[in-house]
């Protein structure tokens, strides 16, 4: 039980208590007037009644509070619910986007990057068939200097030395 639960108990008994000990004040006929009338009641009695009467009137708006406190939180609830959803949704949506985005960023970037291939392997081959002309045409060179060369040998040595 809560402290305030706990408080109402104790302060009812005290007052059932009080309202026991002292029936017979409370029951003691007394002269009353309304205004417009007199008449002959324990006022002891009255003030009991309407007192409980405003206790209930008390306990009547609260409980009143209390649904309708609960019944705005329900409320909240289902909207916050709903707003969560559309959220997780946007959300979902937006990873969706980004990953279509990101496909398709990194097939281009796989395109660009087989294109760049096919370029560097043709410049390769390219470079690769001019190295090879370059060093026949520098192997031909050669050739051609060294039989130069053997040629003017073989013209200066006298026949028979160079065999």
């Amino acid at each position: 039980m809560s402290l305030r639960n706990v408080l109402l108990l104790v302060v009812l008994a005290v007052l059932v208590t009080f309202v026991v000990v002292n029936w017979a004040a409370f029951s003691v006929p007394t002269s009353l007037s309304l205004v417009f009338a007199s008449v002959e009641a324990p006022l002891g009695l009255i003030m009991l009644g309407i007192t409980a009467c405003l206790a209930a009137l008390f306990l009547a708006y609260v409980v009143y509070l209390q649904s309708s406190v609960i019944l705005e939180a329900r409320r909240h609830a289902r909207e916050f619910a709903a707003q969560r959803e559309l959220a997780d949704q946007a959300e979902a949506s937006r990873f969706t986007e980004l990953r279509r985005y990101l496909d398709e960023r990194l097939d281009a970037l796989a395109a660009d990057v087989a294109s760049s291939r096919e370029r560097v392997e043709g410049a390769f081959t390219e470079t690769g068939a001019g190295v090879r002309a370059s060093i026949e045409q520098s192997a031909n060179t050669l050739a051609a200097h060294l039989g130069e060369l053997e040629d003017r040998l073989e013209r200066r040595l006298p026949a028979g030395i160079g065999t």
